[in-house]
């Protein structure tokens, strides 16, 4: 079932047109790697299915009963984040707030949702500690779980991988990728193309505009994912 349909969207940047005329559809169970050069429109698009920013024109349609509140949001990794003065569990349960609405104080169940997605992500031994004190690779899964404590049905990643090392990367693939078989629709936005292919069940080429959208085997064979990927994966 369509999760998430796109007909004809055209998107800007701080009034400047980025992308145009943009088709494409999310099934559910669906693993959608967004890929393209910088200044492509990728985490802007992430950004608008993320209902944090509006299309120019075009139709944007959610089906399968998808809520706002049931979409998890990775954002691109900022230096403020790194700093965070707040414990793992801490940084993790804040990830409950967009399902609590007007309610102030986080429910039993919230907190239980918590140690489930730190426990998910090998998080329990850190619970305690503080979010900046981690390395790289350990921050990223701290905001994945918390991320998770929003997704029931979709998560974005708009940049999982960046500024990490190849174990922690390597890592992080393997997690999303349990995610994605687990039920959860995957929608992501990754430079790391050549690794992305092997986790993703579609892809999504941008370039101004729609340079590809289709399966994997599909994206490998075509002109764009040739020229992108430089013949380093073989059909």
């Amino acid at each position: 079932m369509a999760l998430i349909t796109c007909r004809g969207v055209s998107l800007s940047y701080d009034g400047n047109p980025v992308i145009m005329d943009l088709n494409f559809k999310v099934n559910t169970g669906d693993s959608l790697c967004i890929v393209g050069e910088n200044g492509s429109g990728k985490s802007t698009l992430v950004k608008v299915l993320a209902s944090l920013k509006n299309i120019d024109s075009g139709e944007l349609t959610f089906g399968d009963g998808l809520k706002q509140r049931e979409i998890g949001y990775l954002p691109q990794k900022t230096d403020a984040q790194k700093d965070f003065p707040a414990s793992v569990r801490e940084v993790v349960l804040s990830g409950c707030l967009n399902a609590r609405g007007i309610l102030p104080f986080y429910s039993k169940a919230d907190r239980a949702k918590a140690r489930e997605n730190i426990a998910a992500l090998g998080l329990t031994p850190l619970v305690r500690r503080s979010f900046r004190e981690l390395s790289g690779g350990q921050q990223q899964r701290v905001l994945l779980a918390r991320a998770l404590c929003s997704a029931k049905k979709l998560l974005l990643l708009d940049e999982p991988f960046a500024g990490l090392d190849p174990i922690a990367s390597a890592d992080l693939y393997h997690i999303i990728k349990t995610l994605n078989e687990s039920g959860i629709t995957i929608i992501m936005v990754s430079h790391d193309v050549k690794s992305a292919v092997f986790c993703a069940s579609h892809i999504l080429h941008l370039h101004t505009h729609q340079l590809y959208f289709g399966d994997t085997a599909g994206y490998i064979k075509s002109e764009a994912g040739k020229r992108f990927l430089g013949g380093a994966i073989n059909a």
